[in-house]
C-alpha cells in the first residue's frame, strides 16, 4: 500500500513536469519509489530557486536515465524561516511519508536540529544551502553538505584584503549560525597578516530599518572605512539600502561581500543593485559547458510557467545550481546503493507528529550516505566531489558591482593566488598582488583605492630642510627630509600604501597650532598619522603610538664663544710636559759636555779659566737653541754630534711653537657658559624653538622658571638672540634638538659652540594612532632604512649637503690641551744619546791609547790616582798635533820642556819625601 500511495504521489508530479517542459512522456516502470523529503524556506529567493531548480533536475537525470530502476518522489514542505517548523517538517516526513533522505533544510540555525533527527532515524539529511563551519559532517555521519562549506573562501578573502593593504577592518555580519561560524576563521587568518578588525557590528535578522540605521550611524562615526559584509540575501539588501542613505556608498569606502550574499545578488533586484554600486565580492567559479548552457536555455524558455512574481530566476543561482546537482547526485546514489522502500523499521502506532517516539531507523541509512559520499560526476556547478562530507572546494572569481551587472576582475585559486584567467600551466608562481586584478570601480565612481592614510604634516616657517610645504597651485607641494625618509620607508613595507599628505594649517595657510596639538588630531581621528620632524616624548605616547626614531637622539645647548682675556704667566710651559723639560734639560747639558770634551784640546774658544769653561758648556748647548752660539767647532766627532743635536733642536722648537700657538688660540676661543648652573644661577634667559617639546623640558626637566623661557623660530633668531647675550635682550643660551643644531651650526658654527651634555630624547618618528598595526611595519621598514647607508646618506645629501661645512661642535671647547710628553720624542733622544755617546767613547779611547806610552814609563808602583791626575793634566793640555795648532809647535816644545822638568821635579820631591818616610820608619 505504501508504494502504491507514493507512485500515485509521483505520477502527478512527473506528469506536470512533462507538461512543463513540453517533451513526450517518458514513461518506464520503475520498480522502487524512493521518497525523499524536501524542506525549504518556499518564501525566500533561494527557496523559491531551489524548488524550481530541484523539479527540472528530477525530470533531466530520468530523461537521460530512464532504465534505472529507481525513481525519486520529492515531497515539498515550507518550513518558513523558523527553527522549530523546520524539525517539525522533517519529523513529519520522516514519521508519516517515510523519506528515506531529506534534502535541506535551507539555513544553518534549522540544519542544527534536524541532523539530530537524521542522526536518530538515520536518514541522510543532504543540505546544498547551510555552509557555517560550525556544522561539520565529520562529525554527524548522517549529515551531507553539497556544497561548500564558508570556511573556503577565508584565505581568498585574506588576499584581497593583503593585496588593497588594509591594515584594518569592520566585519558586519548576522547574529545566526551562519554568521557567527565563519567569524572565528576570519579573526584568525585576519591576525596572521596583521590586519586589525576594529569593530564587529553584528546584526540580528530581525532588525528593523531604524535599527539597522542607528548601527550604521556607530560604524559611520568609526574611523575605519573597509566593511566585510557576511549575511544572507534578506538582510543584506536592507543593509546596503540604507547604508546608502548614510551615505556610505560614497568615495573612501570599501565593501566586501562573502560567498553567501555575492551568490545572490540577481534576486535582490534593481534597487538595491544601484545602492551596491562598487561593491567587490567573492563567490565560487561556475566552469562553463554545454550542459550548463542548454539548462540555462531551459530555463528562461519556461519562465512563463514557473509560478513565481519574482525577477530573480531570470538568471542563474548558484544556490540552485548546487540544489540541481544535489538531486542527480541522490538518484545516483539510490540507483546505486539498491535501496528499496520497505527498510524502514520500528515505527511505532503514535499518531502525534512531533513525539521522537514515532522516529523509526532507515536500516539503509548507512549505506545511502556511503553511497552519495561516492558519487561523482560533471554537474552543472562543477565537478560534484565530495571531501569529508562535503563538496570540494573550487575556484573563486571576483568581482565589482557596477550598474546592473557583476563585471569580473579576476579569480583566485589554491594553487597560484590572484590571475586573470584559470589556464593553469603548473608553472607560476602563488601572487596576491592587485596588478593580477582588473582596475575596480570603487563606490563613489572612483578608481581612486579607499582608506587612503591621511597623514598630518606640520606646517614649517624654519628650518625647512626637514619639511616644506608650498603651494604652487591650490594643492600643496609637501617636501623635506622627513617625506623622502617616508617615502623609503613606504617602499620598504610589505604592502602598498595609498596616502594623503593635510597640512595641519588654519584658513591663512599657517600653522594651526603647535607639535602636541597636531598630534592629538589622530586621537580625534581626523588624521591616521602624522609625518613630519615630530619628537617621540613620553607624554605624546598617550595618545598616540610611535614608530622607531629615524633621526639622531638628544638636546643639547648652545652658546657664544668668546675671547678669552685672561692672562697666564706661564702658559709659556704648558707645551711640554715635566718630564720633558727635565730630559730636555739634561739632554742640552749633556751635549755640552761632550761638545767641551772633544774640543777643549783643539779649540782655543773651549778653553780658558774652569769657570769660563763651565759656562761654555752650558751656553753652547743652550744657544743651539735659537742657532745663536759663535764658537766653530773644529773636531769632526764635535761636527758629527752638532748635526745631530742640532736637528733634535730643530724638532723641539717647531713643536713647542706649534702647541703653544694651538693653546693661545683655544685659549682665546671659550664658551661664555660651560653648564646650565651657572646660567640658573644668575636667572639669565635661555631661548627654544617655538611649538617644541623643549618648553615643557625646559620647565619640568631642567627647572627654569618659565619667566626666563624665550621662544625663537628660524636660525637667524637663534643668531641674534645669542649675539645679543641675556643683558641685551637676549639669551645666554639656546636649547633645541641636535637636528636643527646641527643645522644652526653649519651656518654659524665659527661663533657659537655646543656645551654641557645631552638631554635624552628618542628623536624623530612617525606617529600613529594607538594599536595601529601599521607601527610594527613602519619599525622594521625604518631600520632597513636607516641601515642602509648608501639610501640614508642619499636622503642627506640631498636636504643637507649645501650647508657649510664645519668641524664637529658637539664636542665641548676646552682650555686643557694635553702637553707634550718624552714619549713624543724618544726616538730623537736615543738617537742623539747614541751619537754624543759613541763620539765621546771613541775619542776617550784614542786619547788614553796615544798617551799609554808616558803612563807605561812611570813607576810601577804609582797610585791610579796619580795615574789619572797626570792623564788629567795631559787632556788639559794643548794637542798640538791638530791642524789647528800647527803654527805654535816650538812654543809648545818649550812648554812641554817647561811642564816636563815641573814634573820631573815633583817625582824627585815625591821620592825623597818617600825616602825620608821610610827613614823615618
Amino acid at each position: 500500500m505504501a508504494n502504491q500511495k507514493h507512485l500515485l504521489t509521483f505520477l502527478p508530479s512527473l506528469l506536470l513536469s512533462l507538461s512543463l517542459w513540453g517533451h513526450e512522456p517518458l514513461l518506464m516502470a520503475a520498480n522502487e519509489v524512493i521518497p525523499v523529503g524536501v524542506v525549504l524556506d518556499l518564501k525566500s529567493p533561494v527557496g523559491r530557486v531551489a524548488e524550481s531548480y530541484m523539479s527540472m533536475a528530477l525530470y533531466d537525470f530520468y530523461a537521460v536515465n530512464y532504465d534505472y530502476h529507481t525513481r525519486l518522489a520529492l515531497f515539498t514542505k515550507d518550513s518558513g524561516d523558523g527553527v522549530i517548523t523546520a524539525a517539525s517538517t522533517a519529523m513529519d516526513l520522516m514519521t508519516h511519508e517515510e523519506v528515506q533522505a531529506i534534502i535541506g533544510p535551507q539555513s544553518s540555525t534549522q540544519a542544527r536540529f534536524v541532523i539530530e533527527l537524521g542522526r536518530k532515524a538515520q536518514v541522510p539529511i543532504i543540505s546544498s544551502s547551510a555552509t557555517s563551519p560550525s556544522l561539520s559532517p565529520s562529525q554527524n555521519p548522517f549529515f551531507i553538505r553539497t556544497t561548500q562549506e564558508d570556511s573556503a573562501q577565508v584565505r581568498a578573502i585574506l588576499d584581497i584584503v593583503k593585496a588593497f593593504g588594509w591594515w584594518e577592518i569592520v566585519l558586519i555580519y548576522e547574529d545566526t549560525d551562519y554568521g557567527n561560524g565563519l567569524i572565528p576563521y576570519l579573526m584568525d587568518a585576519l591576525q596572521e597578516i596583521d590586519t586589525r578588525v576594529t569593530y564587529r557590528s553584528v546584526i540580528p535578522p530581525s532588525s528593523n530599518n531604524t535599527e539597522i540605521s542607528e548601527e550604521l550611524e556607530k560604524l559611520k562615526a568609526n574611523h575605519t572605512r573597509i566593511f566585510l559584509v557576511h549575511m544572507v540575501a534578506s538582510l543584506g539588501s536592507k543593509l546596503f539600502a540604507l547604508a546608502k542613505n548614510a551615505g556610505m556608498m560614497s568615495e573612501g569606502y570599501a565593501w566586501v561581500l562573502t560567498e553567501g550574499l555575492s551568490s545572490l545578488l540577481d534576486p535582490m533586484g534593481s534597487k538595491v543593485m544601484d545602492s551596491m554600486q562598487g561593491v567587490l565580492g567573492i563567490r565560487p567559479y561556475i566552469p562553463p559547458s554545454k550542459q550548463l548552457k542548454d539548462f540555462e536555455i531551459k530555463w528562461r524558455r519556461n519562465l512563463t510557467s514557473v509560478k513565481t512574481k519574482s525577477k530573480s530566476t531570470t538568471s542563474l543561482n548558484l544556490f540552485g545550481l548546487w540544489a540541481y546537482d544535489t538531486v542527480w547526485a541522490l538518484a545516483i546514489a539510490v540507483e546505486k546503493a539498491g535501496i528499496v522502500h520497505s527498510s524502514f523499521l520500528k515505527q511505532n502506532d503514535s499518531s502525534s507528529k512531533v513525539d521522537l517516539a514515532t522516529l523509526g531507523i532507515f536500516e539503509m541509512g548507512t549505506k545511502l550516505c556511503n553511497a552519495i559520499l561516492t558519487t561523482t560526476f560533471q554537474g552543472l556547478s562543477g565537478n560534484f566531489h565530495l571531501v569529508n562530507g562535503q563538496l570540494e572546494p573550487s575556484a573563486f572569481e571576483i568581482f565589482n558591482v557596477i550598474g546592473k551587472t557583476e563585471r569580473i576582475i579576476g579569480y583566485w585559486t589554491r594553487q597560484r593566488g590572484f590571475s586573470q584567467n584559470l589556464n593553469y600551466t603548473g608553472k607560476e608562481a602563488y601572487s596576491t598582488s592587485k596588478d593580477k586584478l582588473k582596475q575596480p570601480i570603487w563606490p563613489g565612481d572612483t578608481i581612486e583605492q579607499p582608506i587612503k592614510l591621511r597623514i598630518g604634516v606640520p606646517v614649517r616657517t624654519s628650518f625647512k630642510e626637514f619639511l616644506k610645504v608650498d603651494w604652487p597651485t591650490d594643492k600643496p607641494s609637501i617636501s623635506g627630509f622627513a617625506i623622502d625618509v617616508f617615502h623609503a620607508v613606504q617602499d620598504a613595507l610589505p604592502f602598498p600604501l595609498p596616502h594623503e599628505f593635510i597640512p595641519y594649517m588654519n584658513k591663512h595657510r599657517q600653522s594651526n597650532g603647535s607639535y602636541d596639538e597636531l598630534l592629538y588630531q589622530i586621537k580625534i581621528q581626523k588624521y591616521d598619522a602624522v609625518v613630519g620632524d615630530t619628537t617621540i616624548v613620553s607624554n605624546r605616547s598617550l595618545y598616540v603610538d610611535f614608530s622607531l626614531p629615524y633621526t639622531e637622539l638628544g638636546v643639547s645647548m648652545v652658546v657664544l664663544v668668546k675671547v678669552d682675556v685672561s692672562k697666564n704667566l706661564w702658559i709659556f710651559l704648558k707645551p711640554l710636559s715635566l718630564t720633558l723639560w727635565l730630559t730636555t734639560g739634561v739632554a742640552f747639558i749633556f751635549t755640552g759636555l761632550v761638545i767641551w770634551v772633544l774640543e777643549h784640546r783643539v779649540n782655543l774658544d773651549f778653553r780658558g779659566p774652569p769657570k769660563q769653561q763651565l759656562g761654555l758648556i752650558f751656553w753652547f748647548s743652550f744657544s743651539t737653541l735659537a742657532f745663536a752660539h759663535k764658537e766653530n767647532v773644529v773636531n769632526n766627532w764635535s761636527r758629527f754630534v752638532l748635526i745631530i743635536w742640532i736637528f733634535v733642536v730643530l724638532i723641539l722648537t717647531q713643536s713647542y711653537t706649534a702647541s703653544l700657538t694651538s693653546i693661545l688660540t683655544v685659549q682665546r676661543l671659550q664658551p661664555t657658559f660651560i653648564d646650565i648652573k651657572e646660567i640658573k644661577k644668575n636667572g639669565y634667559f635661555v631661548g627654544y624653538q617655538k611649538d617644541s617639546f623643549v618648553k615643557g623640558l625646559l620647565i619640568k626637566q631642567l627647572d627654569f622658571p618659565e619667566s626666563k623661557l624665550k621662544s625663537y623660530v628660524t636660525p637667524e633668531e637663534y643668531h641674534e638672540a645669542l649675539s645679543k647675550g641675556t643683558h641685551n635682550g637676549g639669551v645666554a643660551a639656546i636649547f633645541d634638538e641636535i637636528p636643527y643644531i646641527k643645522l644652526f651650526l653649519a651656518k654659524y658654527c665659527s661663533r657659537y659652540t655646543v656645551v654641557g651634555p645631552t638631554y635624552k630624547t628618542d628623536g624623530f618618528g612617525f606617529a600613529f594612532r594607538q594599536g595601529s598595526p601599521l607601527v610594527p611595519y613602519f619599525s622594521r621598514a625604518i631600520l632597513n632604512v636607516t641601515q642602509d647607508k648608501d639610501k640614508i646618506g642619499a636622503i642627506e645629501q640631498k636636504y643637507f649637503s649645501s650647508q657649510t661645512t664645519c668641524e664637529d661642535q658637539s664636542t665641548t671647547i676646552s682650555s686643557h690641551s694635553p702637553s707634550l710628553g718624552v714619549d713624543s720624542f724618544g726616538g730623537l733622544f736615543i738617537i742623539a744619546g747614541i751619537t754624543s755617546l759613541t763620539s765621546l767613547m771613541v775619542y776617550l779611547f784614542k786619547f788614553i791609547y796615544s798617551h799609554c806610552p808616558i803612563l807605561s814609563d812611570d813607576n810601577p808602583t804609582n797610585s791610579c790616582w796619580y795615574k789619572l791626575v797626570k792623564m788629567t793634566k795631559h787632556f788639559d793640555q794643548k794637542d798640538f798635533s791638530s791642524h789647528t795648532f800647527k803654527g805654535e809647535s816650538h812654543k809648545g816644545s818649550d812648554f812641554h820642556s817647561r811642564n816636563s822638568i815641573e814634573v820631573t821635579n815633583d817625582v824627585v820631591i815625591h821620592d825623597n819625601n818617600r825616602s825620608l818616610s821610610s827613614n823615618s820608619r
